[in-house]
C-alpha cells in the first residue's frame, strides 16, 4: 500500500481520483505500486506488454519511436500530472507497445493495475474524462509533429525547438538530434550556421540562446 506522503502526492497530481467513494479509493491505493526509476531506464520498449497504468508523481519520461538504424523520433514526454496514451491504448485494445520510453529525469510513478484501468474507466466519468482529454492532447501534438516533419526544414524544426528551450541549454547535440528524429552531424551543422548568425552560443553540452526573436522568425519563414 502507498504512503500517506505518496497518497497525499498522487491526489495533488491526479485530484480526479478524489471523486471516488472512500471504499473505491482505500481498494485503489491498496493495489497501487510506488516505482522509483533513474534517469536511463527503459520504462517500456516496442512489442512488450503493458502491465499497467503509470501516474507520474516526478520526473519525465520520453516517448520514442526508434529506427533499425538506431536514429529515434520523440512523440511526446510525460510529465508529473499526465499519462502515457500509448500505455492506454494498449490497454484499450490489449496490444503490445509500437514505441518505447525512457526515463528522462529521475522518475517516481505509481503504477494502477490493468483491471483497475479497466473498472476506473467503465464506472467513473472523472477518470474516463481526464483519460480522454489525454488522448485529444497527445493527438494535438502528435499531428503538429507529423506537420513538422513533413512540411518543415529541419533547420526551422531546430529553431522553433531551441526558442521552447531555457535561454542557458545543458544539453548535447545528440540529445536535440534524437528530438528531432536526425542525425547528431547534421544538428551539429546547422547550430554551427545559427552560432555564425549570432543566435547561439555553442560549448561544451552547452548551448546559450543569445537572439530567440531571430529563431522564432527563422522557425515561421
Amino acid at each position: 500500500m502507498l504512503t500517506k506522503e505518496t497518497q497525499t502526492r498522487l491526489l495533488h497530481h491526479y485530484p480526479m481520483l478524489s471523486a471516488l467513494p472512500a471504499a473505491e479509493l482505500d481498494s485503489l491505493l491498496t493495489s497501487a505500486m510506488l516505482m522509483p526509476l533513474p534517469v536511463g531506464t527503459m520504462l517500456f520498449d516496442e512489442n512488450q506488454p503493458c502491465q499497467g497504468f503509470p501516474l507520474v508523481l516526478s520526473g519525465s519520461v520520453r516517448v520514442i519511436k526508434a529506427a533499425a538504424s538506431g536514429r529515434e523520433l520523440q512523440l511526446y514526454r510525460v510529465s508529473p500530472g499526465e499519462s502515457c496514451i500509448l500505455t492506454s491504448s494498449c490497454l484499450l485494445g490489449h496490444t503490445r507497445y509500437q514505441a518505447r520510453g525512457v526515463v528522462e529525469q529521475d522518475l517516481e510513478l505509481v503504477i494502477l493495475p490493468a483491471a483497475a484501468f479497466h473498472s476506473l474507466l467503465a464506472k467513473h466519468d472523472a477518470f474516463r474524462s481526464y483519460v480522454f482529454h489525454l488522448f485529444s492532447d497527445r493527438l494535438t501534438d502528435l499531428m503538429e509533429l507529423v506537420s513538422a516533419v513533413a512540411f518543415q526544414k529541419l533547420d526551422q524544426r531546430l529553431a522553433a525547438l531551441l526558442i521552447n528551450k531555457p535561454r542557458t541549454l545543458h544539453t548535447t547535440h545528440q540529445a536535440l538530434a534524437d528530438e528531432l528524429g536526425s542525425a547528431r552531424e547534421i544538428v551539429s551543422r546547422l547550430l554551427k550556421g545559427f552560432a555564425e548568425q549570432g543566435w547561439v552560443r555553442l560549448g561544451r553540452e552547452q548551448i546559450d540562446i543569445l537572439d530567440t526573436v531571430a529563431l522564432k522568425n527563422f522557425s515561421t519563414l
